[in-house]
């Protein structure tokens, strides 16, 4: 049976799917947010540990960065997940109600 759109965007279950949304979004991103001021923080007062030899031609600052950026796309790779494997199915189920 179809629903007006007023009827889906008040349904309890599309509410329950906002408030899902935003508490992924909210939780990636602080995150995402300790990993980067994390390691602005560690330049900013550690810079003697960051200058650290690792082997011959590296340091710890470097394999830090990159860990900063690999962290920020592991972060996106768990989002796209999510959102592939959860959060779009609920959203065609949703507009199924509107047909």
């Amino acid at each position: 049976m179809a629903k007006s759109a007023h009827e889906v965007v008040n349904s309890e279950r599309f509410k329950k799917l906002v408030s899902k949304k935003w508490a992924v979004s909210f939780t990636l991103t602080f995150f995402l947010f300790v990993i980067y001021f994390g390691f602005i923080f560690t330049v900013a007062y550690g810079k003697e540990f960051l200058a650290k030899k690792v082997g011959v031609y590296t340091n710890v600052g470097i394999i830090f960065g990159i860990l900063t950026i690999v962290g920020a796309w592991v972060l996106t790779v768990i989002y796209i997940v999510w959102a592939n494997t959860s959060y779009d199915k609920e959203v065609e189920e949703l507009k199924k109600q509107l047909r």
